[in-house]
């Protein structure tokens, strides 16, 4: 299948070119041609099946013509070696936990298929060193930093915002060594995410570097999360929910996880309607609400990996919609919580319910319980183990947070980070000084 441009004025490209350019020389972010309808009898045996077998038979019709089938089939099940278990909370709300992976959030299913995706087609270019940009407010470092680790042939550089993400998020990322190199950026997430851009349209860099991002503006990294949402409708059919009242809310930042439930409904999957759930960065309900795009200056919040600007997949939005502000207000909801209602959620929910929340889930469960119709299910992404974010929510739950083993290994390494102003000059001249 070939890829195109969201801006449309670069040429159509292979899945090998689209995953290793990553942005687009328009700077627009690579799309599929088109979306594959999977048939009704995949979703006749979708309750039936494993994690690894849905997303086998997703990723053929998605890569199949530039992938072999056995090592897709590989690939897949490389990728997908942990449980993602929809938990229920109460009557009609489940929780989609995200967090059994690696490095204990929902990005390691896209940034370990990634990994393994551009292993796959690096695996005759021995002489070709790919560096990895990535930006991260949290938890998409550690994903790929652990997703690429000892990876041949690939360096991974980590952006990331100084003092803004959590100190297990951090040790994620800064204490691995090997082909992963920190860089804290003196600024925000978006400080960090336009560093990664302006670096794909530097000429002198590109000439001198194979450049390539993890972020999810990577079709390899956003493309893979679209197996989670048919694996969470399914569970939610085989508990007794109603096939066609099945809601999901996603805790949104990027956009690249939203964006990846609407193309799996793109192709067939019978999911009733979105709800995106933001924090105080509410700039995609302001969308919905005016028509109108105005990107703005990410606030901190104790949902860090959604303090987002500017989101990129955004325009990934627009593209499958048409630009069509009432087509995309038909079918997601939007909503904003301050620091103060996701912290009181965050506790009514673990004091009645007996459920922790992370900061993320508790945007998302708060936008459930307050916006589902009878008759619906909700599910809502639970995108981060609690732990990660052990100080924030030991404060609010006023009771101590049990640390998983592997998290607190990271935690036991030296960290190692190169501080960075956020000045494309000084990134430029650290990257070129690094070759």
């Amino acid at each position: 299948m070939k890829y195109r441009s969201t801006v449309g004025k670069s040429p159509e490209v292979s899945l090998e070119e689209a995953v290793v350019k990553g942005l687009a020389p328009d700077n627009g972010l690579y799309m599929p041609l088109s979306f594959p309808t999977l048939p009704k009898e995949f979703f006749d045996r979708l309750p039936e099946m494993s994690l690894p077998e849905m997303a086998s038979e997703i990723a053929s019709a998605l890569f199949g013509e530039d992938i072999e089938k056995d090592a897709l089939e590989k690939l897949t099940k490389e990728t997908l070696n942990f449980p993602i278990p929809l938990v229920k909370v109460n009557d009609d709300i489940y929780s989609l936990e995200l967090f059994h992976g690696p490095t204990l959030a929902f990005k390691d299913v896209g940034a370990r298929f990634m990994a393994r995706l551009l292993g796959y087609f690096n695996r005759d270019n021995t002489d070709r060193l790919v560096n990895v940009l990535v930006a991260t407010s949290g938890d998409t470092g550690s994903a790929v930093a652990n997703g690429f680790l000892g990876v041949d042939g690939v360096r991974v550089f980590v952006l990331y915002p100084k003092g803004k993400v959590s100190r297990i998020q951090e040790a994620q990322f800064t204490t691995l060594g090997k082909n992963i190199n920190a860089l804290e950026i003196e600024g925000n997430f978006d400080d960090c995410q336009a560093l990664v851009k302006k670096a794909f349209l530097d000429e002198e860099l590109n000439q001198k570097m194979m450049l390539t991002s993890a972020n999810s503006i990577n079709v390899a990294r956003f493309l893979p999360q679209m197996f989670y949402y048919f694996h969470a409708y399914a569970q939610a059919v085989k508990a007794g929910a109603k096939p066609d009242e099945v809601v999901l809310c996603v805790p949104s930042g990027n956009f690249g996880n939203i964006t990846a439930g609407l193309i799996a409904k793109r192709m067939g999957l019978p999911i009733k309607r979105f709800i995106a759930a933001n924090n105080a960065n509410d700039i995609f309900l302001n969308y919905l609400n005016t028509g109108t795009y105005s990107p703005k200056k990410s606030v901190q919040t104790i949902a860090n990996a959604m303090d987002v600007g500017d989101p990129s997949n955004f325009v990934r939005i627009l593209d499958l919609y048409d630009n069509s502000h009432e087509a995309i207000s038909a079918e997601i909801s939007g909503t904003s919580y301050s620091d103060a209602e996701i912290s009181e959620t965050l506790k009514t929910t673990f004091d009645k319910d007996g459920y922790l929340l992370d900061p993320h889930g508790a945007v998302a469960y708060r936008a459930l319980a307050s916006m589902l119709k009878p008759q619906e299910t909700g599910i809502f992404l639970e995108t981060a183990h609690p732990a990660k974010f052990k100080e924030t929510v030991e404060k609010i739950i006023e009771k101590e947070v049990e640390v998983p083993e592997r998290l607190n290994d990271f935690l036991k390494n030296e960290k190692k980070t190169s501080p960075l102003p956020a000045d494309f000059e000084t990134f430029k001249k650290h990257l070129l000084n690094s070759i």
